[in-house]
């Protein structure tokens, strides 16, 4: 993880810009979530279970673009997904595996600070972590963390945003 990713005055052109874009409520398999959300480069239906392109990534997402994969060591090219989401009051994320057709998962936390956990089962049940997530803070799912844990985002009581991005399975 890396704190001050970003400065207090990107954070906030971020948030005003996610604001702006077209987010909706998340939907999985007919049940609508708390989160607002719009995906740039790909994107992923629950409800139809189908994988396709969608808009490109736009300008203003190209420099946190490149900064999240020199942070995770890629070309900014290979970050070919953004997502962005904004978690009002009460909302959070339940446990899941990122979709199989990517690899790295890179965010960026905006706004209020955020608890990531991670459970992955063992003999005696689950073995688990917590991640604090800094407001301006990214971190990077690669390897044994993405593949190999569950994570979700614990239900928050002010408003956070994220940028995540992801790079296809090769």
């Amino acid at each position: 993880m890396a704190e001050d990713f970003i400065a207090a005055d990107e954070e906030q052109a971020l948030i005003a810009a996610i604001d702006a874009a077209p987010l909706s409520p998340f939907r999985f398999q007919g049940w609508t979530g708390k989160r607002l959300t719009h995906s740039y480069g790909w994107t992923y239906d629950f409800d139809r279970a189908r994988f396709a392109e969608s808009e490109p990534i736009p300008d203003w997402l190209k420099p946190l673009q490149a900064r999240a994969a020199g942070f995770a060591r890629l070309a900014p090219g290979d970050l070919s997904h953004a997502l962005l989401i904004r978690y009002d009051p009460g909302a959070g994320i339940g446990w899941h595996r990122d979709r199989p057709v990517f690899e790295h998962v890179v965010g960026v936390s905006l706004g209020a600070g955020a608890t990531m956990r991670f459970r992955r089962r063992s003999e005696r049940g689950f073995d688990r972590r917590s991640l604090p997530l800094p407001p301006r803070a990214a971190y990077h799912l690669s390897g044994e963390a993405r593949h190999g844990w569950e994570h979700s985002i614990v239900p928050i009581e002010e408003t956070r945003w994220s940028v995540t991005f992801r790079s296809l399975r090769r």
